[in-house]
């Protein structure tokens, strides 16, 4: 086990190597990219939601919150008769990952109290940062502790504190935003400063840092895919860096994981674009209650319900029940009965979420 201690930030190093520097190229480029994909897209809340829900199943099964995609869409339409409780946990996540993402919009920054009501919104209690000792880490396999983060309540203060202003003021420290990033979720993840759901918190922050930064109009670079492919190498090379001071290894991994998951993201809303337009040209063409609202409840709910589209057209329930029908009845949706409750799929969406996962 390790005896770091955590120094308080900036580093107070130069850790932009030539091989960070040639990466970083790479990843900007990419991240770029999607930006502009993202634009493309009329309504963004269809992606914020849809790929939200995505990161939301991904960022928990790292933490063994295993849930189906299809329970998770389920969960989305509150329906009764199911039960569960991992995919309500999941839900959480895209609530506090909204209301993250909110409070930034609305604020221009990401501070310490902010940090404290994600990670409220996500374990749905007010906990706030540890007050007991007693945290640590351990090997998943072993059970041996790798390393034990701060125990003192006003250590844990004094850090986030350094964190937040580290994480909003530029001038600290010159470094590229990617780079920055990768460091403050190192910081964070030692710090550890909640009892839980550091890590899906941890993550939350790494995509509103880079729309913070202007590198995202919204957050929907999520890098919980890539993690749970190299899971081993991200809790390896968190630990080298407590052990070693080598930043080099760490700093690659982050920076490849944005550039390997903006790619994928582009893929993917790119094939979302194509097939919104297809819905758009075939059911604007067989039906007269076609409209562009109609089309994004489709899109932005995998799975969607008579009181969704009720309240996102503002028409009468017999209306919106008989859209969906009509739509179920010529294939474009999938009509699946729980309870008492009828609820509707997108399947080709469905489909493209769901593929090489």
């Amino acid at each position: 086990m390790t005896d770091f201690k955590i120094k308080k930030l900036p580093l107070g190093k130069d850790v932009e190597t030539k091989k960070v520097l040639k990466a970083l190229v790479k990843a900007h480029q990419t991240l770029a990219e999607l930006k502009g994909v993202v634009s493309s897209i009329p309504n963004q809340s269809i992606l914020l939601n849809t790929l939200g829900l995505q990161e939301a199943k991904d960022s928990s099964a790292i933490e063994n919150i295993i849930t189906t995609h299809d329970d998770l869409y389920k969960s989305e339409l509150n329906l009764e008769g199911l039960k569960s409780l991992e995919a309500k946990e999941v839900q959480n996540y895209i609530s506090a990952l909204k209301h993250g993402f909110s409070l930034m919009d609305k604020h221009k920054i990401l501070s310490s109290n902010h940090i404290i009501e994600i990670q409220g919104e996500l374990e749905k209690n007010n906990g706030g940062f540890r007050k007991v000792s007693g945290t640590s880490l351990k090997n998943g396999l072993t059970g041996e502790v790798v390393y034990t983060p701060p125990q003192d309540y006003d250590a844990i203060v004094r850090l986030m504190s350094n964190l937040e202003v580290f994480i909003n003021n530029d001038e600290l420290a010159d470094l590229d935003p990617l780079v920055k990033m990768a460091i403050i979720h190192f910081q964070f993840e030692s710090i550890h400063p909640f009892y839980d759901g550091n890590g899906r918190t941890g993550r939350i922050i790494n995509v509103l840092y880079l729309v913070m930064r202007g590198l995202l109009n919204i957050p929907v670079l999520y890098l919980s895919s890539y993690i749970i492919a190299n899971k081993g190498e991200y809790y390896r090379l968190l630990q080298s860096v407590r052990d070693t001071d080598n930043w080099e290894e760490w700093l690659l991994y982050m920076i490849n994981g944005v550039e390997q998951t903006a790619k994928q993201t582009i893929g993917l809303i790119i094939d979302i674009k194509g097939l919104m337009l297809e819905y758009k040209h075939e059911i604007r063409h067989r039906y007269k209650f076609y409209s562009q609202d109609l089309l994004n409840n489709l899109f932005k709910h995998p799975y969607t319900k008579i009181e969704l589209l009720e309240n996102d057209l503002s028409v009468s329930r017999i209306t919106a029940a008989s859209y969906l029908n009509s739509l179920a009845k010529d294939g474009f949706l999938i009509k699946k009965k729980l309870g008492k409750s009828n609820y509707y799929i997108n399947g080709k969406l469905f489909d493209l979420l769901t593929k090489s996962r």
